[in-house]
């Protein structure tokens, strides 16, 4: 025979403030995800769990909420159609079931993801990986009734180039060019040679909400962040490879700013379609070679806000 346990979550706390999030963080899951004619994805997300707590009740149930993950998990094993934003909803799903006292649930998912990418010159495989990301957010009304938005994004490393710098070099180069050449031979060679700049690390975030009804692909997220910048990075270069990329990415150079504009005018070529009230975030860091500190710039803003400012 079980022994009923006393439940002292459901007791008055001492101090009778209501908290924005309690839950639990770091939840690490195997999961598979079969696709339509293509082998299935293995990954191995970490979850974040969250709900809010009413002023009068001192705790949450936490056992729940990696409950629900697993639950969750277990029953979409076979289903060939759920994406990682769509698992996520149904998890709050879940905890909007098991917590009932909740107005607010959220849960975030975060995962290596692999892709397949070739060398630009000797084209030689190599297995490349990004962080694909996913989230969800119920909110009950007072009525009872639940909305869930649900986003896909990923986090991806490329590499940038300092537009500004490489315009200084630029400008010290032609004044010595000046000095033995004349001016139309000096300009030929300034239209010829690719400058050096101080280069960064880049790393690329994009965030999409996805409505009921549509896709927005994770390959998508990946390949605009990596167009997003100066040139992709790769894991396996060999010498022509590594002259080809560091050439192009001083073709292309970008500010920090550049890459967060570049990603926002992508998304809004490439989904164009979705409503206007599409939340987007995009955020781009650069790991400074020449500061001690890092660049940063983002833009959180909605689909139909961003085509106006793009006049689309």
């Amino acid at each position: 025979m079980a022994i009923c346990l006393p439940d002292t979550q459901d007791d008055e706390p001492q101090i009778p403030i209501k908290l924005t999030r309690v839950g639990v963080t770091g939840v690490k899951k195997l999961l598979q995800l079969e696709r339509r004619n293509k082998r299935p994805i293995i990954l191995l997300p970490t979850f974040d769990a969250f709900v809010d707590l009413p002023f009068n009740q001192k705790g949450v149930h936490m056992s729940r909420n990696p409950e629900a993950i697993s639950e969750v998990l277990d029953s979409i094993s076979e289903d060939k159609s759920v994406g990682v934003e769509s698992l996520c909803a149904k998890i709050v799903e879940k905890m909007m079931d098991k917590h009932e006292y909740a107005k607010r649930v959220e849960i975030s998912m975060t995962t290596d993801y692999m892709f397949m990418r070739e060398s630009p010159v000797t084209k030689h495989k190599t297995q490349e990986m990004a962080n694909l990301k996913a989230k969800a957010v119920g909110l009950r009304d007072d009525e009872g009734n639940v909305e869930i938005r649900k986003s896909i994004g990923a986090e991806v490393i490329g590499m940038t180039v300092c537009p500004c710098a490489q315009e200084s070099v630029r400008e010290s180069d032609k004044n010595k060019l000046l000095e033995f050449l004349d001016e139309e031979t000096t300009q030929k060679v300034l239209e010829t040679v690719t400058f050096a700049s101080h280069n960064q690390r880049g790393v690329g975030t994009l965030l999409i909400e996805v409505p009921e009804g549509w896709e927005v692909k994770g390959e998508d997220i990946i390949d605009i962040i990596e167009k997003s910048m100066s040139s992709p990075v790769c894991e396996l270069l060999k010498r022509p490879d590594e002259n080809a990329t560091v050439m192009n990415a001083h073709r292309k150079p970008v500010f920090v700013e550049d890459c967060v504009r570049n990603m926002m005018e992508m998304i809004a070529e490439k989904y164009s379609d979705l409503p206007d009230d599409t939340l987007i975030t995009s955020r781009q860091e650069n790991q400074e070679s020449i500061h001690r500190h890092n660049a940063f710039a983002e833009k959180v803003t909605t689909m139909g806000d961003l085509k106006a400012e793009l006049n689309l």
